[in-house]
C-alpha cells in the first residue's frame, strides 16, 4: 500500500503539462527558417570567390600563420588554430582541409601544398592519415588568392567571439568558383558547381568583360577535371550550361589495351565515382554472367597512380568489351550541373557568363578598393613630405625653434606656427633624428614629392576609368594563366564517336524445347540434351500439356488466369534436363497469388497472331505484335478479354484451316482469314461457334493435327455456325492440350 501510494505521489509530480497549440506557420518562422537560412548562406552554399565560409576561415587562418612562405607545420597546429574562426570539431576541420590539398587530387589547382597521406578523390577506401602526422603550408597559387588582402579590397568583421576579424570573402584575381569543383547539399537547394581549365576560364573572363553576351562555347571548350577521363561533349548541352547553369554530360575513364598480356588498364575514371564502385560493378556484371569475356579483375593502384586491371579471355574484342563496360558500369558517368551561389547573400542559379559577370563586378570593387588604399597612403606620405619641403626653406629657424621652446608639448605648435604646417606634418618633423636634419636627408626626401604627385595622378585616372580598371584586370589574368595555366587533363570526345557503339549482350544461340505441365511446371532443354534425355521426371498425377521447339533467343510470353501476359527471354529461363521437375511457372515470373497459366508461346519476331477461343463461342485474333514493348517490361495488364472463360489458346504465324470443337461432340472446320483482326489485346472478338444450350466451347486446334476424313462435312462457308456433331471414324484423333504451335 505504502508502494502504491509513493508511486501515486511521484506520478502527480512528473505529470506533464498539456501541450501549447502553435501556428505551423509561426513554428517554420521561428523555428525553420533561421536554421535553414543559416546553412544555405553560413555553411553549404559557395560564395562569387569560390569559397564556403568553412575553406575561407581555414585559409585565412594559414595565411595569418605565415604559412604563404616558409616551411610546413603539422596539419594538427593549423587545425587547432583554425578553431578560433571555426567552432567546429577538429575532424571536421581537417576533413575540409585535406580536400583541399595537393595529395587529395580533389582540385585542379589545390590551395595546399601538403606532405604525407591524404587518401585519395578517386577511392573510396583510401584513409588519409590522422593530422598529427601531415604537414602544410598554402601553394603558390594562394598569392593570387589573397592578392591585396592587406588594402582593405574586401570587409573585415568579427568571428564568433569577437576576438578577431575575418574576411567575408577573399580578392580572389581569378575566377577561382569556375576554376575548382565545388559542392554543396543546403535546406530545400544544392549546389554543384563542376571545374574548368584556368587558362580558358581566363580567357572567357576577358572575352565576357568585352561582351557579356560573348558565346563562351569556342572558347571555354568543357569542363576539366582533376582525375581526367573525357568529357562526352554535344554542343547544345554544353551550351544550355554555360547559359542557364543547370543541366548533365557525360564523362568518361580512360584505357589502354596490353596485346602482350591480352588486359585492359584503366587510367583514368569520372570524377563523380570511385575504383571501388567500379570494381564492384564489374564484378557484380561477372557473377550474373554478364561479362562473359573478363576471366580476372583487380585494383593496382600504387604511388604511381590509379590503376585497374581487367584480364581478358582468349579472343575477346578489347573495344566491344569497353563499350558494354561503359554502358553497364560508373565507369561513364553523369555530372549533374546545378550553378547555384551567393551573390551578396542571395542564392542564385546563373549561369557562366553571369557568373563570370558577378565575379568581374566584385574584382572591379576589389581593385577600386585596393586603388584608393593606394591613393589615400601615398597622399598621406606626399602630405608630411610637403611638409618637410618647407623645412628646407629654413633648417636653421626649425632648429631654433626647437631649441628654444622651453616645454615639450610646444614643439609642434611652435612649428605649426613657424612654417604654416598642420599638426601632422609637424609632428613629421619633430620626430625626425637630429643627425637627419640636413640639407641632404631633405632634399633626398623632398624630391619624392613630384614621383608620388605623378604616382597619385594616375592612380586617380586608373579609379576613375572603367576602361582602365578591366585593363589592369586583363593584364592580371594573362599574367595569372601564364604563369598557373596547365594543360587539360580532361579530354574531349564528340557525341558522335560513341553514339553508334550498341551494346548488345551476347546470348548464346541454340534450340530449345520447351514443355510445360498441368501443375505449372515448366522445363527448359536444349535439343542436344533432350536426345540423350530419358523419361520426364514428374509430380505424381502431373502431365506434360504443351511442348514448343524455339530458339534460346526467343521472348516467351505466359498468358495468366488474371487476364494478364508475362514476357521473359528464353536465356533468362535456366537450363535443365529431363530428370528434373524444372521451374515453377508462378515463381519464376513473380505472379500473384492464385494465379496460374493458361498458354505459352515463344517468338523472336512477333509475327502472326494469337487466337484466343472463348466458351460463348467467340474467336479473337490478336496481332502478336501487340504484345511486343520497347521497354523490358514484363508484366502486360488486359491482355485479353474477361468476359467469357477461354477454352484455348493458340499461336498462328498465317491464316490456315483450324477446327473448333464444343463439350457435347460438334466440331466446326473454318478458315482464320474468316476472323476480323482486331489490335485491341482485351478484344471480345467475333462468333465463329453458335454452341447448343447447355454446351460450351471446349478445343480449338489445327485441322491438321486432326484425324477428321470428311473435311466439307463440318465446314462451313459463313461464320458463325453451330457445327457438326462428330462421326465416329472422325472422332479417334488425338486431342491436344491448351496452346501450340
Amino acid at each position: 500500500m505504502a508502494k502504491a501510494k509513493k508511486g501515486k505521489e511521484e506520478a502527480k509530480v512528473f505529470k506533464v503539462a498539456p501541450a501549447r497549440e502553435q501556428q505551423i506557420i509561426e513554428t517554420l518562422e521561428t523555428n525553420y527558417m533561421p536554421y535553414a537560412m543559416s546553412v544555405i548562406v553560413s555553411r553549404a552554399i559557395p560564395e562569387i570567390d569560390g569559397f564556403k565560409p568553412s575553406h575561407r576561415k581555414l585559409l585565412y587562418t594559414m595565411y595569418k600563420m605565415g604559412l604563404l612562405k616558409g616551411n610546413r607545420t603539422k596539419s594538427a597546429n593549423v587545425v587547432g588554430t583554425t578553431m578560433k574562426l571555426n567552432p567546429h570539431g577538429d575532424m571536421a576541420i581537417y576533413e575540409t582541409m585535406v580536400r583541399l590539398t595537393e595529395g587529395h587530387q580533389a582540385l585542379l589547382h589545390p590551395f595546399v601544398d601538403s606532405k604525407g597521406n591524404f587518401g585519395r578523390q578517386y577511392s573510396r577506401d583510401m584513409a588519409f592519415a590522422a593530422s598529427r602526422y601531415t604537414e602544410v603550408k598554402l601553394s603558390e597559387v594562394c598569392s593570387e588568392i589573397f592578392r591585396d588582402i592587406d588594402k582593405n579590397t574586401i570587409d573585415m568583421v568579427d568571428n564568433y567571439d569577437g576576438s578577431l576579424k575575418e574576411p567575408t570573402l577573399l580578392p580572389t584575381s581569378f575566377p577561382n568558383v569556375l576554376v575548382n569543383p565545388n559542392q554543396g547539399i543546403a535546406v530545400g537547394m544544392a549546389s554543384n558547381i563542376c571545374s574548368f581549365n584556368l587558362s580558358e576560364i581566363c580567357d572567357a573572363a576577358i572575352a565576357v568583360m568585352k561582351d557579356a553576351d560573348t558565346d563562351l562555347t569556342e572558347i571555354l571548350k568543357a569542363p576539366d577535371f582533376s582525375t581526367g577521363g573525357d568529357v562526352v561533349y554535344n554542343r547544345e548541352q554544353m551550351s544550355e550550361i554555360y547559359k542557364t547553369g543547370r543541366g548533365s554530360f557525360k564523362i568518361r575513364g580512360r584505357y589502354t589495351y596490353d596485346k602482350s598480356s591480352n588486359c585492359i588498364d584503366i587510367t583514368e575514371i569520372p570524377y563523380t565515382t570511385t575504383v571501388e564502385a567500379i570494381i564492384e560493378k564489374i564484378i557484380e556484371l561477372l557473377k550474373a554472367g554478364k561479362l562473359k569475356e573478363v576471366s580476372d579483375i583487380r585494383d593496382e593502384t600504387d604511388k604511381m597512380g590509379l590503376k585497374i586491371t581487367i584480364d581478358l579471355k582468349k579472343g575477346t574484342d578489347p573495344e566491344k568489351l569497353m563499350a558494354k563496360i561503359y554502358k553497364m558500369t560508373p565507369l561513364q558517368d553523369s555530372f549533374g550541373c546545378n550553378f547555384n551561389i551567393l551573390v551578396e547573400g542571395s542564392p542564385m542559379v546563373l549561369g557562366v557568363n553571369d557568373i563570370l559577370c558577378e565575379w568581374l563586378r566584385f574584382r572591379k570593387n576589389c581593385i577600386k578598393r585596393s586603388l584608393r588604399f593606394d591613393i589615400d597612403k601615398k597622399s598621406d606620405k606626399l602630405h608630411l613630405l610637403k611638409g618637410l619641403e618647407k623645412i628646407l626653406l629654413d633648417i636653421d629657424k626649425a632648429i631654433k625653434i626647437v631649441r628654444e621652446t622651453e616645454e615639450d608639448e610646444m614643439v609642434v605648435p611652435n612649428l605649426m606656427k613657424g612654417f604654416k604646417i598642420d599638426e601632422i606634418q609637424a609632428e613629421y618633423v619633430a620626430e625626425i633624428k637630429l643627425r637627419n636634419l640636413n640639407k641632404e636627408y631633405i632634399l633626398k626626401r623632398t624630391q619624392e614629392i613630384e614621383a608620388l604627385e605623378k604616382e597619385i595622378a594616375e592612380l586617380n585616372e586608373i579609379l576613375g576609368s572603367n576602361a582602365k580598371i578591366e585593363k589592369l584586370i586583363s593584364k592580371q589574368l594573362k599574367e595569372i594563366s601564364k604563369k598557373f595555366g596547365q594543360e587539360r587533363k580532361t579530354g574531349i570526345i564528340g557525341e558522335e564517336d560513341t553514339q553508334d557503339i550498341e551494346v548488345q549482350e551476347e546470348i548464346p544461340d541454340y534450340p530449345i524445347k520447351l514443355f510445360r505441365t498441368r501443375e505449372n511446371y515448366l522445363k527448359k532443354i536444349s535439343l542436344v540434351s533432350l536426345r540423350t534425355s530419358g523419361e520426364h521426371k514428374l509430380k505424381e498425377d502431373d502431365e506434360i500439356i504443351q511442348e514448343i521447339e524455339c530458339s534460346n533467343r526467343s521472348e516467351v510470353i505466359f498468358f495468366s488466369s488474371s487476364g494478364e501476359a508475362y514476357k521473359i527471354k528464353a536465356h533468362d529461363i535456366p537450363d535443365t534436363k529431363a530428370s528434373l521437375l524444372g521451374e515453377f511457372i508462378p515463381n519464376l515470373l513473380e505472379m500473384g497469388a492464385g494465379e496460374v497459366t493458361l498458354g505459352m508461346t515463344a517468338t523472336v519476331d512477333f509475327k502472326g497472331w494469337m487466337l484466343f477461343a472463348f466458351e460463348n463461342g467467340k474467336i479473337a485474333k490478336v496481332p502478336l505484335k501487340a504484345y511486343e514493348t520497347k521497354q523490358n517490361r514484363r508484366k502486360l495488364s488486359n491482355a485479353f478479354s474477361d468476359k467469357s472463360p477461354v477454352a484455348k489458346i493458340y499461336h498462328i504465324s498465317e491464316d490456315c484451316d483450324m477446327v473448333i470443337m464444343s463439350s457435347i461432340g460438334k466440331a466446326l472446320i473454318f478458315n482464320t482469314s474468316a476472323v476480323a483482326e482486331k489490335t485491341t489485346k482485351n478484344t471480345q472478338g467475333v462468333s465463329v461457334m453458335t454452341p447448343k444450350k447447355g454446351s460450351v466451347v471446349s478445343d480449338l486446334m489445327l485441322l491438321s493435327e486432326a484425324s477428321i476424313k470428311n473435311v466439307s462435312y463440318y465446314r462451313t462457308k459463313n461464320i458463325p455456325a453451330k457445327g457438326s456433331f462428330l462421326k465416329e471414324e472422325d472422332a479417334g484423333f488425338e486431342q491436344i492440350s491448351l496452346l501450340d504451335e
